[in-house]
């Protein structure tokens, strides 16, 4: 495994947001992470980043604790991709040069100049390399931020619901690349998702939060009508489409 979550648990001051979190992630695997607002998704994200320090448990990236690498060591293990964030007044090609920072010792080198001249290619940005950020649609930005954790050569890639305000062709664009690039790669990636939907189309395996425990996990068997309403609140019909589970929602508009 690349990366064990190990018992952790998180307050905001006295109320308890997360409550023993404990799984793990392999090489290749991309994981999900599903529930309904307030359950302890991005909390649990925000601490396997290292950005919120829990108060119990324990993050091991290969068998190491993360509190015990320095803040650079944990950026070049570690690519997170937060749930929002805005164009700026630099180019593409210059975005994602700061990912190489952690890499970066006195100036940048020409293994940090071609790490981007990858990426670029990869998510297919030639056209826009010298377009400002704050120029860019929604997808393209999203590309850009994906690829600027990519360029840190991170061994755990995390996403905060990636694919956030973006429309149908570029959801499944974005997912699609994050998927393409774990395999390849063989990166521990987990990502936050509201579109159940995308996660069963994407994903190896899922874990479902409710009131900041984890009320399931495991692969799509998990995924089931009962789960389904006892973490959602709502009734739906799970069936099957080309091989691959689809939610469907069940309203009573009487």
């Amino acid at each position: 495994m690349i990366i064990e979550i190990d018992g952790i648990e998180f307050a905001y001051k006295s109320v308890k947001v997360l409550k023993y979190a404990k799984f793990t992630v392999d090489k290749g695997e991309i994981v999900a992470i599903l529930g309904p607002n307030g359950s302890g998704k991005t909390t649990l994200l925000r601490c396997m980043a290292r950005i919120l320090k829990p108060q119990r448990g324990a993050i091991l990236i290969e068998g190491i604790n993360v509190r015990e690498l320095k803040p650079v060591d944990v950026a070049k293990k570690v690519g997170y991709v937060p749930q929002n964030h805005n164009g700026s007044y630099m180019t593409v090609f210059d975005a994602l040069l700061l990912g190489r920072r952690p890499h970066i010792k006195w100036s940048v080198g020409e293994r940090d100049l071609k790490k981007v001249s990858e990426m670029i290619e990869l998510l297919g940005l030639e056209e826009h390399a010298l377009r400002l950020t704050s120029e860019l649609s929604g997808g393209e930005l999203q590309k850009v931020i994906i690829g600027r954790a990519l360029v840190q050569e991170p061994r755990v890639l995390l996403l905060d619901e990636p694919t956030n305000n973006l429309d149908p062709k570029n959801q499944v664009e974005i997912m699609g690349i994050i998927r393409r690039i774990s395999k390849e790669k063989g990166l521990a990636s987990v990502v936050v998702l509201h579109d159940l939907n995308l996660a069963l189309r994407f994903a190896d395996k899922f874990l479902m939060l409710k009131d900041g425990e984890i009320f399931a996990q495991g692969g799509r068997e998990i995924t089931t009508p009962e789960n389904i309403r006892k973490v959602y609140g709502i009734e739906a019909e799970v069936v099957e489409y080309k091989g691959i589970p689809v939610v469907i929602p069940v309203y009573n508009f009487a």
